[in-house]
């Protein structure tokens, strides 16, 4: 971590359905000697103005701290949202290029005003890191994050980095993670077989996602699964440990 100096700001954003329960959180790390969590959540949300809102949380702490920053994120929405995409939102006045509005435009100007502010007290610089790749600080944001939008408050750190159990000036990726990753995105992109959904301890087919979604929506404990063959929806439900109701 020699070659990040300053501040370290880590953010992350989740959502329980796109909208849903959702959480943010975000660890900064001053001068690599002090830790500062923060954590919110929002019932009704979605993963992108989380992913907004834990950038913005971490600058607007950070917004009197002289130094260097590096904004590490997962997030290439909020990457290239904030230093590329926005220049030209703004001069179309705020809309794309495909003459849409822009979505979350309060959040944008929020965080870019943060970024331009930043940048009195010394550089900003952004590092994307892999989701779920075994990167401390983004594995710790994601817990964070994942508790508040179940309601699950994690608890948040705020002292020196001696005392700090995690390993958050580790930027290494853990490449088996990374792979694991890599296949569950292959997974999300092929077609489905059928969407399996678990309620009650009574599992269900369902052809399409926004019938699985129905039932599940607003409901705890539940469970929720893509298929994309008979094998597969069969791999589940032993999973489960449950059968299909008939």
């Amino acid at each position: 971590m020699d070659d990040f100096e300053g501040h370290l700001l880590f953010a992350d954003g989740s959502s329980l359905g796109n909208p849903g329960p959702g959480g943010w959180g975000t660890v900064v790390v001053l001068n690599k000697q002090r830790i500062i969590e923060l954590g919110g959540g929002d019932a009704h949300t979605t993963n992108n103005k989380m992913e907004l809102t834990a950038v913005i949380e971490g600058l607007t702490r950070l917004k009197d701290e002289s130094g260097n920053l590096t904004i590490f994120t997962d997030s290439s929405y909020v990457e290239n949202g904030a230093t590329k995409w926005i220049h030209g939102w703004m001069k179309r006045g705020w809309v794309t290029t495909a003459k849409a509005p822009v979505e979350n435009r309060k959040l944008w100007e929020q965080l870019h005003g943060l970024l331009v502010d930043r940048k009195k007290f010394g550089t900003v610089s952004w590092q994307h890191v892999p989701g779920h790749s075994g990167v401390a600080g983004n594995e710790r944001c994601d817990e964070i994050a994942t508790g508040y939008a179940r309601e699950d408050e994690p608890g948040l750190f705020d002292g020196v980095i001696s005392d700090y159990a995690i390993d958050i000036l580790n930027i290494s990726i853990d490449k088996e993670k990374e792979k694991a990753r890599s296949e569950v995105k292959s997974h999300a992109r092929m077609k489905a077989y059928s969407y399996l959904s678990l309620v009650g301890g009574i599992a269900k087919r369902h052809t399409t996602w926004s019938e699985c979604e129905a039932r599940v929506k607003g409901k705890s404990g539940v469970k929720y699964k893509k298929a994309i063959s008979a094998e597969d929806e069969k791999r589940i439900l032993a999973v489960w440990g449950v059968s299909l109701l008939r």
